[in-house]
């Protein structure tokens, strides 16, 4: 009995080993999962048996995967490899052959894709190495349907691209036809004088028409575009029309309706670059397409771009196409904005091309209702435009018309005063009515000047009228630094602006303090380092218009409106005795020129000085910041650059140019 017993301990010893012995060929097939996962390509051919070497080059196998895994922007690819049960491992072993199951997942630029399949491998045993198994590939492994034969085919829908409408469904930003114009390199010919005089009315230069001409793709009798313009340039349509060999096709491209008017605001798109590449989702953007620049185009690039459709199929000859993956396009969504073109319009033609920016809000509703930088530029002409020295000419305009203006902040000078004032009022430092002595037109302990002298005390409602500056300075300096940049923090100044558009943020100063008397005294007046943005401004002084609360600015035309920013900053007698005065700025003070306006107007004049030291003499800023007294629908902020050697109440007399425009 125990021979028996001997002899079957002995057999499961011998089972045991030949067990250790023998390698799962799963293993093979986990690293090739492994290796397609991680986009390591290059090692699967390695993996390879030799019978399916004979039968698929290296380009015709893996690479043809990583190719075609590429070009449908194949991600998140997931290989599960069914395991083997000792069993089956040894009777792979047994035939030599392995048959292994396997699933895998991919997201492709058509949405998912999910496929099973199952691997042959080959046993490669060895008398002094471990057993390996290899891989019999096939096509099937990239495509079941590919198993026999048949090629990849992708078809992409491009999506529509959302307009950018103003709050009366006006166009700022659409899809319209343009014109594609090209040639037929058989017709054109050699004709040296046709090519300069294409290349000068599309601003194209001979040389890079003759690159066009020669890519590999280019055939004599097939259309060359070169460039897009507008139909609406009709005789530049003209002129390349009367040239032989030279024709357009129509297309749709993105037009901006009111040109330089809005330009910093909407913005403008551009082709997508490599740099982009490296950071979009390329399932949504190639080199082909375009993407918004700057403005509403970039800011709500993904509302506006939608999402490409696409089908991905397998083709065979004399066979009906297999479709693998198929998304529809979704459209882009339209973004409509509060900014009303018609107010954009008349302040923008209010500047009359000098430099400046202004914001025009509702103080009630909180809703822009324009956002001007000027000077400015046409946006089609980046897309259109037929001068080859556009770039250089803006970079080299001093007045800088690529800038966004109104989305800067600048020393806001004499137009801080109301809210110094408010400030004063609110933490009791200032009485309205209570009047202090102020002798000459200097307070030379802090190198603070006036223009102009009073014969009684001053009090706030005549420091307001006068803008007089010492006024505003003793009363900073009287409640301190802290407390007064507690104040100028309660109206927002210091912290994010909350707006749906980037406007850079008001600061107090470079530190965020105002720990220095000499700096707290120039800020007060709107010097020192200060900084504020005109929408900023114009959301400051809806506070007296709504019995101090501050309205909460809206872009959207989806943003609830009527709400707050800050609430309770200045009493509702507060608030109306400022205001009080800001109409006595204009009927008495040195907002006169407003004066003139059909209509009652109530507002703040402000020159802010552009120096570094006191010893410096630079130029100057010209604000204003007003509203009509009795409508009170509209607040405007505007700052007119460079009017030192001008007329300084260039704001004023801009402003209420633009507001009787508006009001018309």
């Amino acid at each position: 009995m125990w021979k028996k017993s001997l002899w079957l301990i002995l057999f499961i010893t011998l089972l045991a080993g030949c067990s250790e012995e023998q390698t799962d060929p799963t293993d093979t097939l986990n690293q090739y999962a492994d290796a397609v996962e991680e986009g390591d390509y290059e090692s699967l051919y390695n993996l390879f048996s030799q019978e399916a070497k004979d039968t698929y080059a290296e380009e015709d196998s893996a690479l043809r995967l990583e190719k075609l895994y590429d070009d449908i922007s194949a991600s998140d690819i997931e290989m599960h490899v069914q395991a083997l049960e000792e069993r089956e491992i040894a009777n792979a072993y047994d035939d030599g052959v392995a048959t292994i199951p396997f699933t895998v997942n991919m997201n492709t630029v058509a949405g998912e894709i999910s496929f099973d399949y199952q691997a042959e491998l080959s046993l490669v045993e060895k008398e002094d190495e471990e057993d390996s198994w290899l891989i019999n590939w096939d096509s099937g492994f990239i495509f079941p349907d590919l198993a026999d034969g048949g090629e990849i085919q992708i078809a992409t829908n491009q999506p529509v691209r959302g307009e950018i409408l103003d709050k009366n469904q006006m166009p700022l930003a659409i899809n319209d036809e343009v014109y594609e114009f090209g040639v037929i390199p058989s017709e054109l010919g050699d004709d040296e004088a046709a090519l300069e005089e294409l290349g000068r009315l599309l601003g194209m230069s001979v040389d890079s028409i003759q690159y066009d001409l020669e890519a590999e793709w280019v055939e004599d009798d097939l259309f060359v575009p070169l460039k897009t313009i507008l139909p609406d340039d009709s005789d530049t349509v003209q002129e390349l029309n009367a040239i032989d060999g030279v024709s357009y096709r129509e297309k749709e491209g993105r037009i901006y309706p009111e040109g330089e008017i809005a330009a910093q605001l909407v913005g403008y798109l551009r082709s997508v670059n490599a740099e982009d590449l490296e950071e979009l989702d390329t399932t949504e953007y190639d080199a082909s397409d375009n993407i918004g620049a700057r403005g509403l185009e970039s800011l709500f690039e993904e509302e506006l771009r939608g999402k490409k459709g696409a089908t991905i199929e397998v083709t065979k000859d004399g066979e009906e196409n297999v479709v693998l993956a198929e998304k529809e396009a979704e459209d882009g969504e339209n973004v409509t904005v509060t900014i009303d073109i018609n107010i954009q319009d008349k302040v923008f033609q209010g500047f009359d091309e000098e430099p400046g920016n202004a914001a025009v809000i509702d103080p009630k509703s909180g809703e822009t209702l324009a956002l001007v930088s000027s000077p400015s530029f046409d946006p089609n002409d980046i897309l259109y435009g037929t001068s080859s020295n556009f770039w250089s000419d803006m970079e080299e305009d001093e007045l800088q018309p690529m800038q966004n203006r109104f989305s800067s902040t600048f020393a806001p000078g004499s137009v801080i005063k109301p809210i110094t004032g408010a400030i004063g009022l609110q933490n009791g430092t200032i009485d309205y009515d209570e009047g202090i002595e102020i002798d000459g037109l200097e307070w030379e302990d802090y190198n603070v000047t006036r223009v102009s002298t009073s014969d009684e005390p001053v009090d706030l409602d005549d420091a307001l009228i006068r803008s007089d500056n010492i006024y505003f300075a003793m009363k900073a300096v009287e409640m301190g630094g802290d407390a007064f940049a507690e104040g100028l923090e309660a109206f927002g100044v210091g912290e994010e602006f909350p707006y749906t558009y980037p406007v850079s943020d008001s600061t107090i100063s470079n530190s965020g303090d105002l720990d220095d008397d000499y700096l707290l005294a120039h800020t007060s007046y709107g010097q020192g380092e200060i900084q504020m943005s005109a929408l900023h401004l114009a959301t400051a002084y809806s506070t007296f218009v709504n019995s101090g609360d501050m309205i909460q600015p809206t872009l959207l035309s989806e943003e609830e409106t009527g709400q707050f920013w800050k609430e309770d900053l200045v009493t509702e007698e507060q608030a109306d005795q400022i205001q009080d005065s800001l109409r006595k700025v204009v009927t008495e003070g040195t907002g006169e020129a407003a004066d003139e306006a059909d209509f009652p107007i109530s507002g703040k004049t402000g020159t802010a000085e552009l120096k570094l030291t006191d010893e410096d003499s630079g130029d100057e800023n010209s604000w204003f910041v007003g509203y009509p007294t009795d409508d009170q629908d509209l607040m405007l902020a505007i700052m007119v650059e460079g009017t030192k050697n001008n007329d300084r109440s260039s704001g004023v007399e801009k402003g209420t140019d633009i507001l009787m425009d508006i009001e018309d």
